[in-house]
């Protein structure tokens, strides 16, 4: 063979090979945190006690998942991402034990117009008003949550059997809708939800809207169905009743190394039966159960390495039951100082105080609850974590 053809042959075939593997692509990703962490009051058997312990997902929830990607040409592409959910300190799943609790889904992708998406996935409160919280995909995490994280900007709650589309961005502007079926033959709207949201950046100016609406969320309203669009059969539920619905909106600004958000939610529940606190359903049962969430947070750069954040939450709440009608409320302070030792690994220090009033007896709503950590056998509690996070 010519010496010079066998020189290109070799050439052409591995820039086939090249543009092949372009094409298509899976990646493996995840996140591993974990700390030590002082919880002030934990309810136990004989009252209030004190605790030190060993804390997964402080700030970030551990995972790991895999996120693909194959170019189908004319600007279209087939997406998929399977993410798992797990404990790091015992190597547990979470999710009530979903191999992929966290998201799994797959869709077409066009650079033209947006993604449509098919399966477990997150609502608009989550991928829009959340990056602006200081909870969930925020900078505090999940111990700076608003209490029970009724609003789901820590993202505890996703939406089975989803088809979601979220548009291309045009000029800043991103939006998007959702719909989740109930799956249940003969009830369409036993456990079913829909979700809207849009947000725009321009600038220093970063803003978003967003609206989830569950029917019968958690399925325990008769027909059962506790495993439609939000499931309770894996706890996944925040709240069990007969409609939540919840809107949120947010706006942060940027200046220098600072950053200054106001975030603002409204939670309401009708017929609530249930609700989530450490870890696991409280009976509520009443006719109405609401919250009104209000966040100002800020967080500064002092060098690339390091940085300090705060913020402070404050939450109107409104229960009536049997023809009485309670007022609890919610201050709760979150203070972070985070040292990043590399791109993909970062040391922090976090703080959480809540103080709880106005439930006037009634315990689930009375005793502070940080995150999904055992509640307080009072109206107090304060968790200070310090602890290591690693992505990859």
């Amino acid at each position: 063979m010519n010496k010079a053809f066998a020189t290109t042959l070799v050439a052409l075939a591995s820039a086939l090979s090249t543009a092949a593997h372009a094409q298509s692509s899976v990646t493996l990703y995840g996140t591993l945190d974990t700390g030590l962490d002082y919880i002030s009051n934990q309810k136990t058997a004989n009252g209030g006690k004190s605790n030190w312990l060993m804390e997964s997902g402080n700030v970030s929830t551990d995972r790991w998942g895999l996120r693909g990607n194959e170019d189908l040409g004319g600007g279209l592409s087939a997406v998929f991402d399977l993410e798992n959910g797990f404990n790091v300190d015992s190597g547990k799943l979470n999710n009530g034990g979903d191999l992929f609790g966290r998201q799994a889904w797959v869709g077409i992708a066009s650079k033209q117009w947006g993604t449509v998406t098919l399966g477990r996935q997150y609502d608009f409160l989550v991928d829009f008003v959340a990056p602006l919280s200081a909870t969930g995909s925020g900078f505090g995490g999940n111990i700076a949550d608003h209490p029970f994280d009724n609003d789901n900007l820590n993202n505890d709650l996703r939406m089975n059997n989803a088809l979601k589309f979220r548009s291309a961005t045009y000029g800043g502007l991103t939006f998007g809708g959702a719909y989740a079926f109930s799956n249940a033959a003969g009830g369409f709207s036993d456990n079913n939800a829909y979700s809207l949201g849009a947000q725009w950046a321009g600038g220093p100016f970063n803003l978003a809207l967003a609206y989830l609406q569950i029917n019968q969320p958690g399925g325990v309203n008769q027909p059962a169905n506790a495993g439609g669009a939000v499931s309770s059969s894996d706890g996944d539920a925040v709240f069990t009743g007969a409609r939540q619905r919840v809107l949120g909106a947010a706006g942060r600004y940027t200046f220098g190394a600072a950053t200054l958000g106001l975030v603002f939610t409204r939670t309401m529940l009708n017929d609530p039966h249930q609700i989530t606190q450490g870890g696991a359903y409280s009976t509520l049962n009443g006719n109405l159960l609401t919250f009104n969430n209000y966040e100002l947070n800020a967080r500064y750069a002092i060098t690339p390495a390091i940085s300090l954040g705060g913020s402070y939450t404050f939450t109107d709440g409104h229960f009536s039951t049997g023809g009485q009608s309670y007022a609890p409320k919610w201050n709760q302070f979150m203070l972070q100082a985070d040292y990043a030792l590399s791109r993909r690994t970062d040391l922090y220090l976090e703080g959480t105080y809540q103080h709880v009033s106005g439930a006037n007896g009634v315990a689930v709503l009375g005793n502070a609850s940080i995150y999904s950590l055992a509640a307080s056998s009072s109206d107090r509690q304060a968790v200070v974590a310090v602890g290591v996070r690693h992505k990859f």
